[in-house]
């Protein structure tokens, strides 16, 4: 017999069916959506993919239930490496939820004494994972770390922008934006969006769609604070990279410059 179809995703976390609400709090299931995502109860999520954790942990979560998302997020992460220490990382990494794979990345970000090349290098799995919001986690909760030192993660990064994978060409452009969504600002980038460069230079003409969105977010966030450098830099692109991609992300970059 043919696979019965899923259901579509609901958009609404108010419009997630109970059913798939128990397979989401258990850590069986995926999210599909940000709705889905957001449905996702966490105090019970922890208590099902972690039971060892002493009960005030779980009651921490519980209590946290009305803050939002990021820090809920923070909170599983700093539970789990109190609970578990930084070999948590191995294993809830791997796991089959994805928002449990998000806390991973949460867990890595508070575990102490690591440099800004350790996480970089440990968060690679996240940074790929087939999931979008894991992806988007990833570099969400290694901003902060970025955020100390961002020259020095653009040098880091550089590298990445030559990867196979278009997941960690774009964690490259994304995790340096230099205003993001729902993350710390990179003043020096606001200010000097120039040292991007290194970054933005071998991606200006990427064949993803979901690399040149993040190019040109990077830039259009640029442009925001230093509008003469990103009309300086897509005017330059224009004559050194003709080409559909190029021209989609000067496009993206410009959007709001007058």
């Amino acid at each position: 017999m043919p696979a019965a179809k899923r259901s579509p995703a609901a958009t609404r976390p108010a419009d997630v069916p109970p059913a798939v609400r128990r397979e989401l709090d258990a850590g069986t299931r995926e999210t599909r959506t940000l709705a889905e995502g957001l449905a996702v109860d966490f105090a019970a999520l922890l208590r099902a993919v972690a039971p060892e954790l002493p009960a005030a942990a779980h009651a921490q979560m519980q209590a946290a239930a009305d803050e939002g998302i990021t820090r809920r997020c923070t909170l599983a992460g700093g539970l789990l490496l109190a609970g578990f220490g930084p070999g948590g990382y191995g294993r809830f990494r791997a796991h089959a939820s994805d928002t449990v794979r998000g806390w991973a990345a949460f867990l890595l970000t508070a575990t102490p004494g690591l440099t800004l090349a350790a996480r970089l290098e440990a968060v690679r799995p996240l940074a790929d994972d087939p999931h979008f919001g894991v992806r988007e986690w990833a570099w969400l909760a290694l901003r902060p770390a970025i955020a100390k030192e961002p020259e020095a993660a653009i040098r880091l990064l550089q590298p990445w922008t030559a990867e196979a994978s278009a997941n960690l060409r774009r964690f490259a452009s994304e995790a340096t934006r230099p205003r993001g969504v729902w993350c710390t600002h990179l003043t020096v980038l606001k200010e000097r969006p120039e040292l991007g460069l290194p970054l933005l230079e071998p991606l200006r003409a990427d064949p993803a769609r979901y690399v040149q969105d993040s190019v040109g977010n990077w830039l259009n966030d640029a442009a925001k604070s230093r509008p003469d450098f990103v009309r300086s830099l897509c005017a330059r692109w224009r004559k050194e990279s003709p080409g559909p991609a190029t021209d989609y992300i000067r496009r993206r970059a410009l959007r709001n410059v007058t």
